[in-house]
This record gives structure tokens, C-alpha cells and sequence, in this order.
């Protein structure tokens, strides 16, 4: 078969997915992959597809020279041709409406190949396939598995969305600034990827994990509104909404309060949404103190979907005769339980599931009940007294079918076990048909008073519960060198049915706070302040503006709008879990020379490093 050069091939007139019935009548010429053939009574189909969708062609050998139709008949999957031919209606009852050109069809008057396709490592044409093939395998052929309908909306939706980003941000006053991708070590919060100077041995650049110290540099510089689709890199664990190398639109602005922050986002969010769904996010979004997520959902960035939350029984159960809680609230901790409703069949896997998720946040195990057939089964229930029952029953709206979770532990241990075990269950329930969870819901909200700072019992050192740049709360600074736990940061979560979108704060502008922050509260010696940071708090001095910013995630939040788990499906190239590139076969070994040049030599195995702290 003769394939004609790709320099000299007929133009097409039109995309795949542009022809209806207001075409019948017109000659046209379409380019794009075999997306399927089939041969029925003597006729060739064969479906051609490009980026915008997909168009029904037919090869009849009566109006075909045989040369022409065998060219048809070789022809398999993903080949590459362009074809003319006559746009006409399809034969009555033969319409097809799941795809928008599924009218009308085009008889083919002249076909060329421009290239053939070997046999595919996987089926591109049919989506229940492609869903079953390992993920390995569809990274190693990316090119292909890019071609399927679903991964091409992907793509399409993301460029839209930047491009909605780009325009929203010009229309507020913003400048798109883009900063370094060759930065310094600063080490704190997850592990950087280091990059080698060849100009100065044992000198190394970082690659950024975020912007965060150029955009406040650029505010002291007086940009005042910032932005970019900023490239930032972590090189830590991996799971399905991280990657090495991922995309945040990340913002700064000057002369701004937090309300300012909070207006800003809801309309770009508004925007996107509308630009992505068709949909009308309603705002101003709620708003939750970090207190009340952990002590209503158990988790700083709640699913408010459904039910299930946590409720405190500290003061029913305060002297109790069953020691676990008693003793507990004796020593300043808190009781507390959900009600999975319907979950009372539980089977011992997912019971031991659930104390697993317990046992992992320190706790001895898991206390429940499950009401079946009229009677609470468990063996905590004989030390309740009747009191204690009557509140759980109250309190817990208990009744046929329910299983009853108990955490007895310090305030955020208690909170964050059920918040897990919380969304465990809904898991469950939602396999079971028993809770469902409309999948065009989206339920924004802000959290916000966190507190500045946390305590490492273990190293005796206090630590950024966001980072060292957020700003206290204006009258919580005098809190600072008294009883630091007190302290409020301005820092601000947006959160989406249970997914952190991004987060930012109102920053330090003052030197004399931020350095009080970096050496007194997170013992950063004076030496290590002035190397890592000395740049920053040098230019705070010479007239640093009141600002303060947000990053969101980028892929994330693609990931939201496609309805898909992983970010990996809404990132063109992404790695693995190991953090490889299946298809380019990277990170690869280099040459010795390329070694000896950036002063560098390899010796024995890998070393055990711990995990990093991934809080940013």
C-alpha cells in the first residue's frame, strides 16, 4: 500500500465532530486516526476521529475504484488517513445519539493514508477496555492512551480553565510574573530536589516547592498583584493527588485583609466553574473555624456531603464506671462518637479496618456498639449507666441498624481517629447503596483560625502549623512569647467535599516579627536565619507592604472538575507512584563524564532517609 508524504496531503475542510445535517449536500475532507471499522454486506465503516470527536464514514465498492476500497479494507485501528467525501443522512433508523454527528454520515469518494498503525498495545475505541488496562501500561504508551475521548476532554478542560484563570486574574489587576525555577535550599517541610553547579563544586540549586519567598520579595517591590501558574517540585512520597513536579495557581497581593483573599478566590472559583460545568457556584462560601472542623468532621478539610458527625459526650461521661472513658476525661481528655447509620452489619474485616485506623493515631483499640434486633451488642454497654444510655441514645438519634464508634483520647487524637473512621464508613455505605452522594454537588468552605503554631513533644520544639511566613492574628501577638499555643494564625483553607483546594494566609511584614518567629518560637539560630532567610528580612526593612496570598492546586483542582481521583489523569506526562516516567524510562542513569563535571561520584546503596514533614 502506498503511504502518501504528511507534507502532501489533502486539507481537511472540517473537524470530526463539526458535520450535521445542515452539511447534507457539501464535499468535504476530514483528517484524523481510524477510531473503528467494521465490514457489513459489502460496505466498509469506518469511524475517523480527531480531537473534537468522531465522524461515520462509508466505503462502498460501487462507487469506489477496487484499488481504493482494498486501501479501506487494510486499514486497522489508529491509522492515520485523510478522506473526501459527500455528507448525506444515515440510513433511517440507524442514528446514532450518543455522539453529536451521529445524523448523518459522509460516503467516500477518495482516501489517503497518510501513515499505518501497528497492532495497539491496548484498545483506545472502547472505554470499558481501556478503564481495565494497568495503569503501567497506559503511561508507558501515553501517546495512545491520550487519544481516548476521555483523557482528550481532560486536557481540553485544563487548558480552558487556565485560560479562565489567565483572564480572571488580567480582569482583577494582576501581573503574571513568573519566578525562578532554580532557587536555593530552604529546607523545611517536604524534601527538595537538588540540582548540581557545575561552575562551583559542592554548590547546589533547589527546585522550588513553591514561590512562596519570590512573591513576597515582588510585593516589597511593589507589584502589588501577583500571579502565576507556578511549576513547583516535592520530592516525596507519592499517592493519587501528588505528584514530583505539579502546577498551582499561585497569587499574592498587597494592601489586602483576609476578606479581600476570600472575595478574590470565590469568583475565580465561580468563574472556572461556570467555564468547565456550566455551573453556578453560589457564594459568599461558609465559613468554619479549624476548632469546629475537627470537632464536628475530625479532619481540617470536611466532607459536609453527608451526615455522620462527630458528637462530644465528655461531660456525660465524666466519672463514668467504665474506666476507659472516665479515666480519660480525667486526664483532660475528650469522649467522643459517631453514629454510622446502617452500618450495624459491619463484617469482622472492616470492624478490624476501623480499630487498625485507631490503633494508628496510639489508641489501645476501638470501643462500638451495634444495635441489632432491639438490643445494643457490645461489652462496654453493661458499665453504662442508664443516664449514659439515654444520652447516647438522644444525642446519637440511635436506632435499628446503627453502628456506634467511640474515640477516648486528647482533643485532636479523639477527633481525628473518628474523622478517619468517618470517612471509612462512608465508603462502605456508599458500596452498599446505603448513602448516596450526588455527584455534581460541590460544597465549598473556608477554614480558618488555625492555630499558628504546633508542638513536637518529641524534638522539644515548637513548629509552623502552616509555615514560618503566616502572620499572627493582630491581637493574639503579644501571646507570642507568653503562651505561644494560643496564638491564631491568618491562615485560610479552601476546601471542596472533602479535598484541599489550596490554602494561603496574610503574611509577617514586619522583620522584627518574622524574626522573633524564625529564632526565638522555632529556634532557628540567628546564623541559619541570616543564611536561609537574611535576603528576605533585609528587604522587609527597607518598606515592606501589608500582603498576603493563597495557592491552589492546580491539578487537584482539574481533577475535581473531570470527576476523576487521580491527578495523573489530568497531567499530560505524569510519574508514578515511584516517581518514573514509564514512557521515557526517566530517572535514568548519566554518563561519568556528566558526573565528573558537576563534582559528583556515586557510592554504594541508596541511604535510609526518613520521611519529611509534606505540611506546606
Amino acid at each position: 500500500m502506498s503511504v502518501r508524504s504528511a507534507n502532501n496531503f489533502m486539507k481537511r475542510t472540517h473537524h470530526c465532530n463539526e458535520l450535521r445535517p445542515a452539511h447534507i449536500g457539501q464535499t468535504v475532507t476530514l483528517s484524523g486516526w481510524v477510531h473503528s471499522r467494521r465490514d457489513l454486506g459489502g460496505l466498509i465503516f469506518i469511524d475517523i476521529r480527531d480531537r473534537e470527536g468522531r465522524t461515520q464514514t462509508v466505503f462502498d465498492p460501487s462507487d469506489l475504484t477496487p484499488e481504493l476500497f482494498a486501501q479501506a479494507a487494510a486499514l486497522r485501528s489508529e491509522c492515520v488517513v485523510s478522506l473526501t467525501g459527500k455528507v448525506r443522512h444515515r440510513p433511517e433508523g440507524t442514528n446514532n445519539a450518543k455522539i453529536p454527528t451521529g445524523e448523518i454520515e459522509v460516503g467516500v469518494t477518495a482516501l489517503e493514508v497518510l501513515n499505518m498503525a501497528d497492532v495497539l498495545p491496548f484498545q483506545i475505541d472502547d472505554p470499558e477496555a481501556a478503564a481495565k488496562v494497568a495503569e503501567d501500561t497506559r503511561l508507558q504508551y501515553r501517546y495512545l492512551d491520550l487519544r481516548r475521548p476521555e483523557m482528550a476532554r481532560n486536557l481540553k478542560v485544563r487548558s480552558k480553565v487556565a485560560i479562565a484563570t489567565r483572564s480572571y486574574m488580567d480582569e482583577q489587576g494582576f501581573l503574571e510574573v513568573e519566578t525562578p525555577t532554580l532557587f536555593k535550599s530552604t529546607p523545611e517541610g517536604a524534601r527538595e530536589f537538588l540540582v548540581p553547579n557545575r561552575r562551583e563544586a559542592g554548590t547546589f540549586y533547589a527546585l522550588p516547592q513553591s514561590p512562596q519567598q519570590f512573591k513576597q520579595i515582588l510585593m516589597v517591590a511593589g507589584v502589588e498583584k501577583y500571579f502565576q501558574l507556578a511549576r513547583c517540585y516535592r520530592d516525596e512520597d507519592l499517592r493519587a493527588d501528588r505528584q514530583p513536579e505539579f502546577t498551582q495557581v499561585d497569587i499574592e497581593m498587597s494592601f489586602i485583609d483576609r476578606e479581600d483573599i476570600y472575595a478574590l478566590i470565590e469568583g475565580l472559583i465561580k468563574r472556572v466553574w461556570k467555564t468547565a460545568l456550566n455551573l453556578d457556584v453560589p457564594t459568599p462560601f461558609k465559613r468554619i473555624s479549624f476548632e469546629e472542623a475537627l470537632n464536628r468532621w475530625g479532619i481540617d478539610k470536611p466532607d459536609t456531603r453527608f451526615g455522620m458527625e462527630l458528637v462530644d459526650f465528655s461531660e456525660e461521661f465524666k466519672g463514668s464506671k467504665f474506666g476507659v472513658f472516665g479515666k480519660c476525661i480525667e486526664g483532660g481528655g475528650v469522649v467522643k462518637a459517631i453514629n454510622a447509620r446502617g452500618l450495624a452489619g459491619a463484617t469482622q474485616g472492616q470492624i478490624e479496618t476501623m480499630t487498625e485506623t485507631a490503633k494508628g493515631f496510639g489508641a489501645k483499640g476501638l470501643a462500638y456498639i451495634k444495635v441489632e434486633n432491639g438490643e445494643w451488642k457490645s461489652p462496654i454497654v453493661k458499665f453504662f449507666s442508664d443516664a449514659e444510655k439515654a444520652a447516647l441514645t438522644a444525642k446519637l438519634q440511635i436506632q435499628e441498624g446503627d453502628l456506634i464508634l467511640f474515640a477516648a483520647d486528647q482533643w485532636l487524637n479523639a477527633c481525628e481517629i473518628l474523622g478517619k473512621i468517618r470517612l471509612y464508613c462512608a465508603e462502605v455505605l456508599k458500596s452498599q447503596g446505603k448513602l448516596t452522594i450526588d455527584p455534581h454537588q460541590f460544597n465549598f468552605l473556608w477554614v480558618v483560625e488555625f492555630p499558628l503554631l504546633g508542638f513536637d513533644r518529641e524534638n522539644n520544639r515548637w513548629y509552623s502549623s502552616h509555615h514560618p511566613f503566616t502572620a499572627p492574628v493582630a491581637e493574639d501577638i503579644a501571646l507570642l512569647k507568653t503562651d505561644p499555643k494560643k496564638v491564631r494564625g491568618q491562615h485560610y483553607d479552601i476546601v471542596v467535599n472533602g479535598v484541599e483546594l489550596g490554602g494561603g494566609s496574610i503574611r509577617i511584614h514586619q522583620p522584627d516579627v518574622q524574626k522573633t518567629i524564625f529564632e526565638e518560637l522555632l529556634a532557628i539560630p540567628p546564623e541559619e536565619t541570616k543564611l536561609r532567610f537574611g535576603y528576605m528580612l533585609e528587604a522587609f526593612r527597607y518598606g515592606a507592604p501589608p500582603h498576603g496570598g493563597i495557592a491552589l492546586g492546580f491539578d487537584r483542582l482539574i481533577a475535581i472538575l473531570c470527576g476523576t481521583p487521580s491527578i495523573r489523569d489530568v497531567i499530560a506526562f505524569p510519574k508514578t507512584a515511584k516517581g518514573t516516567c514509564m514512557m521515557t524510562d526517566s530517572p535514568s542513569q548519566v554518563s561519568p563524564k556528566q558526573l565528573r563535571d558537576l563534582y559528583i561520584e556515586v557510592k554504594g546503596k541508596k541511604p535510609e532517609v526518613p520521611a519529611a514533614s509534606t505540611k506546606s
